[in-house]
């Protein structure tokens, strides 16, 4: 039984045991004594499930019963234990015609009542508080139950109430818990979260440990960042490994202002601005858009080439900015507002510049009202190809924003299909760029909500880049071929094995590279959660036609099968005819587990380090107070963003993050600035190719170990890619020792 089945099966039997121990009290308070017994053992006997439950759940780890072994077990073991001597021997003897008023008595009402309400404390506890148990909600807890336990004798004990002084006492007692829990719920988080790493010196949202403003000198000055007029400013050199203690403002950390050796300068223009878009089928969908596309130009490059993208707002009231999702850029140019920049208001402008030093699948979106604006459309998508021999870019001018798959303006860059995406057919295969995203229920890939028809000869290598820009994970099995998975979130595998039948479920925010090689006679059939025909390719000789180079490595062929290979490897799923059938054909395939799959390789850490900070987050869904005001938020280890402590590190450090799901929600947890190592899932180490990420799914139940290398200083956002759920309080922030920012330091999602 998985942890998850298991929260939820504590969850249904935490509700029987009050739905029992509450009808036992009613029942009695009825005089219906055969019943009310029936009820008391059938409480008692649901409670002690009730232990059990939590007993087994404690060996997922302490994260998923912590409240349940501190408070509402012991809570709901207390009461029955007093309902069972108290009431039980009386409900006895009425069953047994001792006289029907006996049942009724406060002596049995009360007691079975109390622990009815004890029990209670066990779902609400779970579903309004969560993650972690803490004095102020125990107190509180304790409280209301004696309240309630106070109030129902006085209402069935009547005209004979409960002695006064005893009553006094007992009100008392029940008003010092609670005024004591709701005053210690006002008690501020820490600011700061060491990891257990050295003490920090920390200097936060601008400001200095002991209260000064920090210089906000460097390249860029607040107002450099988003002007009316100018918001170019000169590029500081990207700044690394600073001494301890150095102040830095996250301003001059940008990127450099000239390519590496053999690069080339690509810009790029993007301009947000409202628009009516017309998707394949005619329908029309009112979004937010960079150029007035969705999805926005493709940006490409090679590897050493220097990305410039100015980046305008036209009409976005809300205000707009770039995040280079799963690109280590220099924190400067990553597009936080109220971290990196202050959003570009309309009228405004922002340049951002880059390395190209990362090859691999990307994308981009802009993180002010992120929730509402990449759901509108403001995403494209970033794929940066490797250095190949000669130099690199070498093809076009600098100046002119063209080359392989670039667009400039919005001009360029666009798949026949409408699609968007970078390369085309060429000598060196058939590469498609398929961004997922949904419109009003709709599944659209690229600008596509019809199925992409596209042709190519047998023998054409083909490399499908899928991009989820959604919030919730997407399902995608491709039929027709055997094939590998040859990168995920921009990072190749390790001797990944061939594959067929099988489900590939891609994070809100992640990357996957299939490759193949285009079959004959036989059409390939990319299908979207098992009811959406993204992409059908059928193999006829002399398909294809000529394009501009593709922009990324041309993929082996996927029927070499090799270490990894997974169940099913090898067969295409093709009717007699070669037709790879429809959509849910794919629905009972086996999903891939992604941390099992290729071939081990050697690491530069592993589990076996010594880890200079440990992190732990603890994801749940609860009550709790957030920038001074309560809320019902996503939740990291009982704080919603403001109020989470945020996590401090050193330049150079090995940093080691757990992180648990208790929620009954999936999080995409991504960190911005870094790519992290899985070291196991659920305590299982990985099997397969090490596996590098920027987005991983954190299902419910789930416990992921990664680990990264603090190498990227700045100050950056830690937070769920369901960006609903950021939105409602899952965001922290993670900050290297030394850095500041001169902005507010808060965000819109």
């Amino acid at each position: 039984m998985s942890v998850a089945t298991l929260i939820t099966f504590d969850l249904l039997v935490s509700v029987l045991v009050a739905v029992a121990w509450l009808g036992a009290g009613a029942a009695a308070a009825a005089r219906r004594s055969g019943i009310a017994l029936a009820l008391f053992v059938a409480a008692a006997v649901l409670s002690v499930a009730r232990a059990v439950t939590a007993a087994v759940l404690a060996g997922a780890g302490w994260w998923f019963v912590q409240e349940k072994i501190t408070l509402t077990v012991p809570l709901l073991t207390v009461a029955g234990l007093v309902a069972a001597a108290v009431a039980g021997p009386r409900l006895v003897r009425a069953a047994r015609g001792g006289g029907a008023d006996l049942a009724g008595r406060p002596a049995v009402v009360v007691p079975l009542l109390g622990a009815g309400y004890a029990a209670v404390a066990g779902p609400v506890y779970a579903l309004l508080l969560g993650y972690p148990a803490t004095w102020s909600a125990g107190l509180v807890t304790v409280a209301l139950v004696g309240a309630a336990v106070l109030l129902t004798w006085r209402i069935v004990s009547t005209p004979v109430p409960l002695p006064a002084p005893a009553t006094r006492v007992a009100v008392a007692a029940a008003l010092a818990a609670g005024l004591a829990g709701t005053g210690l719920a006002f008690v501020p988080a820490p600011e700061t979260d060491a990891g257990g790493g050295p003490p920090s010196g920390h200097m936060a949202a601008g400001h200095r440990a002991d209260g000064r403003t920090a210089d906000a000198t460097g390249a860029h000055t607040a107002g450099e960042h988003a002007t009316g007029v100018d918001a170019m400013g000169e590029h500081a050199p990207e700044t690394r490994g600073a001494a301890v203690g150095d102040a830095r403002p996250v301003t001059a950390l940008r990127g450099p202002s000239e390519p590496a050796p053999g690069g080339t300068v690509r810009r790029f223009t993007l301009t947000a601005r409202t628009a009516t878009v017309t998707l394949s089928s005619g329908r029309r969908v009112a979004a937010w858009t960079f150029d007035g596309r969705v999805p926005g130009p493709p940006i490409t490059a090679v590897e050493g080439d220097l990305i410039e993208v100015r980046l305008r707002n036209a009409d976005v009231t809300s205000g707009v900015t770039i995040h280079w999702h799963g690109y280590d850029v220099p924190a400067g140019e990553d597009g936080v507002p109220g971290l990196t920049q202050d959003a570009v208001r309309p009228g405004q402008e922002f340049t951002y510049r880059f390395l190209a030093d990362q090859a691999g699948t990307y994308w981009y979106h802009t993180h002010e009202v992120s929730d509402i604006g990449v759901r509108k459309g403001l995403y494209g998508t970033l794929v940066v190809s490797p250095r190949a021999g000669g130099p690199a870019g070498s093809g076009s001018d600098s100046g002119s924003g063209s080359g392989p798959g670039a667009a400039s303006g919005g001009e360029s860059g666009r798949t026949r299909d409408g699609g968007s995406g970078g390369p085309d057919v060429s000598a060196a295969g058939l590469d498609l760029t398929l961004p997922v995203h949904t419109f009003g229920g709709a599944t659209v890939l690229g600008d596509q909500d019809r199925t992409i028809e596209r042709s190519a000869a047998p023998g054409t290598p083909v490399r499908l880049r899928l991009v989820n820009t959604d919030d919730t994970p997407h399902r995608f099995t491709l039929a027709g071929t055997p094939y590998r998975l040859v990168a995920v979130d921009g990072q190749d595998l390790n001797g990944p094995g061939g594959l067929g039948r099988t489900g590939l479920r891609l994070p809100a925010g992640g990357r996957y590279d299939l490759a193949f090689t285009m079959p004959a006679a036989r059409t390939v059939l990319l299908a979207v959660d098992d009811r959406t025909e993204g992409l059908r390719l059928s193999s006829r000789e002399g398909a294809g036609g000529a394009s501009a180079p593709a922009p990324s490595a041309s993929p082996a062929p996927a029927s070499e099968s090799g270490s990894g290979t997974a169940p099913g490897a090898g067969s295409g799923a093709a009717g007699p005819a070669g037709a790879a059938g429809s959509a849910g054909d794919g629905a009972s395939w086996p999903e891939l587990d992604i941390t099992r799959y290729g071939t081990p390789a050697g690491t530069p850490f592993g589990s076996g380090n010594r880890f200079d900070r440990r992190f732990t987050l603890v994801l749940d869904r609860g009550l709790t107070f957030s920038g001074g005001r309560p809320m019902y938020a996503h939740t990291v280890n009982g704080r919603a963003f403001p109020s989470i402590p945020t996590q401090v590190v050193r330049d150079g450090e090995l940093v080691r993050f757990t992180v648990v799901n208790r929620s009954r929600d999936t999080h995409p947890w991504h960190l911005h600035g870094h790519r992290v190592l899985v070291l196991s899932r659920d305590g299982r180490a990985t099997g397969g190719s090490p596996l590098w990420l920027d987005t991983f799914d954190v299902r419910p139940g789930e416990v992921w170990e990664v680990a990264f290398r603090a190498a990227n200083p700045g100050m950056w956002m830690n937070h769920c890619h369901n960006l609903a759920h950021a939105d409602q309080g899952m965001v922290l922030h993670l900050d290297y020792e030394g850095v500041t920012t001169p902005f507010h330091g808060a965000h819109g999602g």
